[in-house]
């Protein structure tokens, strides 16, 4: 006998939590957001070797839109320590629950990953793990470390939790040097109760400003997604805390509802108002912008890098 599972019973099971939520609308996407669908030939080579080694994307795990064209470039963004969650933000799709043990061999199968796609910048996420007692810093710093070994010349860039209620945690990862610290903002403040409750805004800030603190010559990153209800100037009003913190680049994209059990969809932003966006940031002096409705923290990472040091040596006159 075969067992049908709808789209509502499975979404109760990748995030339990919300199950109790009533369903909210679905708005139907504008003409500007479109996205060609994943295909064969380097796509599914991409794949195999994330297969290969065990490991988990983000790309996948938050259905990012812009999977076709990364994978279609070798260019796939590790999520360690697992698919599971501790937390239960309203607009994610990753796994919520308990998460399991970290798995030792986990450095290595990233490197070995890193080194068969041919990676010159590479992106590692992670998900929350509140339950260590360290947030999964010394992770971090063993992958870093791991891919250094393996593929000196690739660039590192990781985007961390906020390792909020740990301790010495922060100053683990800087110290494994890695050449981007990212860390995103998501929101801006007054949605953080409905949107990232396990959350503090004023953490993350700190958080970002502790980073320069540590290491300056560490360039750091944050990002938000429009669209869930935020007004104007509380996004100039972000920008300038992320100024205050010394952050050098700020990434801007659309919010899209996984499942009709997340976040509305409050509004799609224009291109145009994008773009505003991106004109003030620049103005505000982040060293760079990426802003448009589909913008994500690791889309087009590598060229970023690139330009991201290019504009710091124009900034000291080189």
């Amino acid at each position: 006998m075969v067992t049908l599972i709808d789209k509502a019973a499975k979404s109760a099971v990748r995030h339990p939590e919300k199950a109790h939520r009533p369903d909210s609308e679905i708005l139907r996407k504008p003409d500007w957001i479109r996205v060609r669908a994943p295909g064969a030939g380097v796509y599914r080579e991409t794949q195999q070797i994330v297969r290969d080694n065990n490991l988990v994307t983000v790309c996948e795990e938050a259905g990012c839109p812009n999977i076709g064209e990364c994978w279609d470039k070798r260019h796939a963004t590790m999520m360690i320590m697992g698919e599971i969650c501790t937390r239960a933000c309203a607009f994610c799709n990753v796994r919520t629950g308990l998460p399991l043990p970290l798995d030792p061999r986990e450095p290595e199968n990233v490197a070995n990953a890193v080194e068969k796609l041919g990676l010159e910048h590479v992106v590692i996420t992670s998900v929350d793990r509140d339950d260590l007692d360290d947030g999964g810093a010394r992770h971090f710093a063993e992958v870093i470390q791991a891919i250094r070994a393996r593929c000196s010349n690739t660039t590192i860039e990781i985007l961390t939790p906020d390792f909020l209620r740990k301790p010495g945690a922060l100053e683990i990862v800087v110290a494994a040097k890695p050449d981007v610290f990212n860390h995103n903002l998501e929101t801006v403040p007054s949605n953080y109760l409905t949107v990232r409750p396990g959350a503090r805004y004023f953490h993350s800030i700190r958080l970002l400003q502790r980073v320069k603190e540590l290491d300056p010559a560490m360039f750091t990153k944050s990002g938000i997604m429009v669209g869930l209800g935020e007004e104007r100037n509380e996004v100039l009003q972000l920008m300038d805390d992320l100024r205050s913190a010394e952050v050098d680049f700020l990434t801007i994209g659309q919010y899209l509802q996984p499942t009709r059990k997340h976040h509305p969809v409050k509004s799609f932003v224009t291109p145009d108002e994008f773009a505003s966006y991106a004109t003030v940031a620049k103005a505000k002096g982040f060293l760079l912008v990426s802003s448009s409705p589909l913008t994500r923290s690791s889309h087009h990472a590598g060229e970023d890098f690139a330009r991201l040091r290019a504009a710091r040596l124009e900034k000291l006159g080189h």
